[in-house]
């Protein structure tokens, strides 16, 4: 636990058998009381690690997707009794050793969510993010700081950490199954109020870390600016996009 909270770790994992031990092994356990990862119909060894190590392991049938595997990561997380939940990637492109970083900005009580900005320490292209990749993170960044009135860093992080309100407020169900699904996670945190804070991460891009190709990548641009279009409709005009609708599909945290 931090401060009394209930901290559970949740890890999408998919191909990630020559990175998951090394990022277990980096993960702070002696604040972390849960460990969970979901395999999204991985066809290397993952599962079998996993479980090697000890590790509560979650098997998907067939690949949902990026999003998909959040949302069965949360619905696990909560029904764990999670009051801090931190998604950290298996593939070691993030540090873990931080993790009691970010849960303990959730726990201080001045944010509701936290982000590992790979911006912030301005060393992202000296971890080998890919220049095209860089540009446009600054550039959706840009646009959405705008758009929705914030100054983060970057809205593309994949880790992060909530608190268990989050989870059970924002309409995550109405999300995408695909990579955007976190930008629109972001963006709904934006728009239903929910503090958003960051902390400087360091990335690590290698042969072995995960990584979307340029045709993905595109469409993941393209599903941002939809995604703040949406946003913007929501605020200004007379009907509401169904992921910023009070009343939109949450994640279903009664069952397993």
């Amino acid at each position: 636990m931090i401060n009394g909270k209930r901290l559970v770790v949740v890890m999408p994992a998919y191909n990630a058998e020559k990175t998951l031990r090394q990022t277990y092994d980096e993960i702070p356990h002696e604040y972390v009381d849960h460990v969970i990862l979901v395999d999204d119909g991985s066809n290397d060894q993952t599962v079998e690690f996993a479980k090697r190590l000890g590790i509560e392991t979650i098997v998907h049938s067939e690949n949902l997707g990026y999003g998909g595997n959040q949302k069965t990561c949360y619905k696990a997380a909560c029904n764990l009794r999670a009051e801090v939940i931190v998604m950290l990637h298996p593939d070691y492109q993030y540090s873990p050793r931080l993790i009691n970083s970010l849960a303990t900005m959730i726990t201080s009580g001045h944010y509701d969510v936290a982000l590992g900005s790979r911006i912030l320490g301005g060393k992202a292209l000296k971890g080998g993010m890919p220049l095209y990749k860089y540009l446009a993170n600054r550039i959706l960044t840009l646009i959405q700081n705008l758009a929705l009135g914030e100054k983060l860093s970057e809205y593309h992080t994949g880790f992060r950490a909530f608190s268990r309100e989050v989870l059970e407020s924002l309409p995550l169900q109405e999300n995408s199954d695909d990579f955007v699904f976190d930008n629109e996670m972001l963006a709904q945190a934006v728009f239903f109020g929910f503090r958003i804070g960051e902390i400087s991460c360091p990335t690590r891009y290698f042969d072995d870390a995960s990584s979307i190709n340029f045709p993905r990548s595109l469409k993941y641009g393209l599903g941002v600016i939809t995604t703040t279009m949406k946003f913007v409709a929501a605020r200004f005009a007379p009907w509401k996009p169904r992921i910023f609708r009070e009343d939109g599909a949450r994640l279903d945290l009664s069952t397993p």
